[in-house]
């Protein structure tokens, strides 16, 4: 297969579903994971209305990265299909609500753990392999949260995928696979609108431009 292969997990919405289109436009065949099925869809359709001559092509995959049988079986159909993977985005992410350390909410706080750093430490060694057979690169999403009033969960759960992104990256430095970190500007995101429902969005970065920044320093 000559064509590259990147997998995007968190790829219906945000800065994911920007990094999967710029991909795409770029001529990749992008893997798309996402739960919500009609972010992807969406996805999708902005990639063909595009109609750009050598564009690449998406392959949808509606599931959670935090199941692990289902991303097992994508990582092994990937191997049997492709050989192996390009370039793997995770930007995979549960952002809870804001609430003080003492009055977390259970279910979030579970969902913050299983979302944002056991979903992680879990498809790192999925994907290496893959990342393994094509001299391929993985690239993480940092955002200095932790230790910020109100953001315990969030912050805690993040600070530790990059706790474990900094182990992998320091880890393979010499023999692969190469392990990036980009740390994005502030963008317009439903992510970022659950923190600050009050700010100019106006002031804030442009998703694609922001995507297409993080893609050309790859």
């Amino acid at each position: 297969m000559t064509q590259r292969l990147a997998l995007v997990t968190g790829a219906s919405r945000g800065l994911g579903a920007a990094i999967a289109e710029q991909l795409a436009l770029r001529g990749w065949h992008v893997v798309a994971v996402a739960r919500t099925v009609g972010g992807l869809e969406d996805l999708d359709d902005r990639v063909k209305a595009a109609g750009l001559p050598g564009a690449g092509a998406l392959t949808l995959a509606p599931m959670d990265v935090t199941n692990d049988d289902a991303m097992r079986h994508l990582c092994r159909s990937i191997h049997d299909r492709w050989g192996g993977l390009n370039l793997w985005v995770h930007a995979a992410i549960h952002a809870a609500p804001l609430a003080p350390a003492g009055h977390l909410d259970q279910k979030d706080w579970e969902k913050s753990l299983a979302t944002n750093t056991r979903a992680t430490g879990m498809l790192i060694p999925m994907v290496e392999p893959l990342l393994l057979a094509h001299q391929g690169t993985a690239l993480f999403l940092d955002d200095l949260r932790a230790g910020q009033p109100f953001f315990g969960a969030y912050g805690a759960t993040k600070a530790a995928q990059m706790a474990l992104a900094r182990s992998w990256q320091a880890e393979t430095a010499r023999h692969g696979p190469r392990v990036l970190i980009a740390a994005p500007a502030g963008l317009p995101t439903a992510t970022r609108a659950r923190f600050f429902p009050g700010e100019d969005r106006t002031r804030l970065a442009d998703v694609q431009a922001e995507a297409a920044r993080i893609l050309d320093a790859l």
